[in-house]
């Protein structure tokens, strides 16, 4: 990709994006380098070539430490409102890349470093990473999904734990409650992490975004609404080109070859 995007390194791996943060030495957000996130996500759904996404820390301690609490000192509530609306927009874009997402969790994920992580479709934790939403011990609240995306991946008492009583909580914990998907030893995860995206390369671009809405849909919509829509989006599908290639490929004993269209 020939585009820079504040604070982030972006490398193309074949069909994955690789996304690095890079504010050292805590890869903290700003307002720039959230606009930037958004504006590379909208970057890669453009990029039919581009199935899944893998996002890290640069370095070998830090994920993200989230905001840095120096931008809220002098409690500017239109900062306060400038950075929650950025968090917002960057994190929701995020969650809805049409691929795969994956957060290769390196080190320390806190605040919204951990909502950004929240906001991928996967997570991979190496087992030194420690994960926490401690905004409230500081008088702030977690305002990029935390609230929302922990309570759903984890139950309300863990994010209850995390968030009200600012429990810090390591990888194996993770992993044992669900908020994390699995854990490798440290410096592993990245390439865990482009493993399981070279996974995905295998499924229809096409199928992927569409069984993605109808899982994340299951959130806040009922059976009742989601199971017609599962059958309806099925048979769109047979409006897309992969759909014949995908069978046609199986037929023929092939892999297929993708145009995600």
């Amino acid at each position: 990709m020939n585009k820079t995007y504040a604070n982030l390194q972006v490398e193309r791996c074949q069909h994955t994006a690789v996304i690095t943060l890079d504010n050292p030495p805590a890869h903290t957000w700003t307002l720039e380098s959230l606009a930037a996130l958004a504006e590379l996500v909208a970057d890669l759904n453009a990029e039919r070539d581009i199935y899944a996404l893998v996002i890290t820390g640069g370095g070998a301690k830090f994920f993200s430490a989230g905001a840095d609490l120096k931008l809220f000192a002098d409690g500017d509530k239109a900062v306060a409102r400038a950075m929650a609306q950025r968090f917002g927009l960057a994190f929701e874009a995020l969650s809805g890349f049409r691929g795969v997402s994956i957060a290769a969790i390196n080190g320390y994920a806190m605040g919204g470093g951990l909502e950004c992580a929240l906001a991928c479709d996967i997570r991979i934790a190496e087992e030194h990473a420690q994960m926490a939403l401690p905004e409230a011990a500081v008088g702030l609240l977690p305002c990029a999904g935390g609230t929302q995306q922990l309570s759903w991946l984890v139950g309300e008492g863990w994010a209850k734990r995390m968030i009200l009583c600012g429990e810090r909580i390591d990888a194996q914990r993770a992993l044992s409650i669900g908020l994390v998907e699995e854990v490798v030893a440290t410096g592993a995860a990245l390439e865990a992490a482009l493993a399981l995206a070279e996974k995905s390369w295998r499924q229809s671009p096409s199928s992927v975004a569409a069984c993605k809405s109808l899982i994340q849909g299951a959130r806040s919509l009922p059976p009742q609404h989601m199971l017609p829509q599962e059958r309806e989006r099925f048979v769109d599908l047979f409006d897309t080109q992969d759909q014949k290639e995908g069978v046609l490929a199986f037929l023929e004993k092939r892999s297929a070859r993708w145009r995600n269209a």
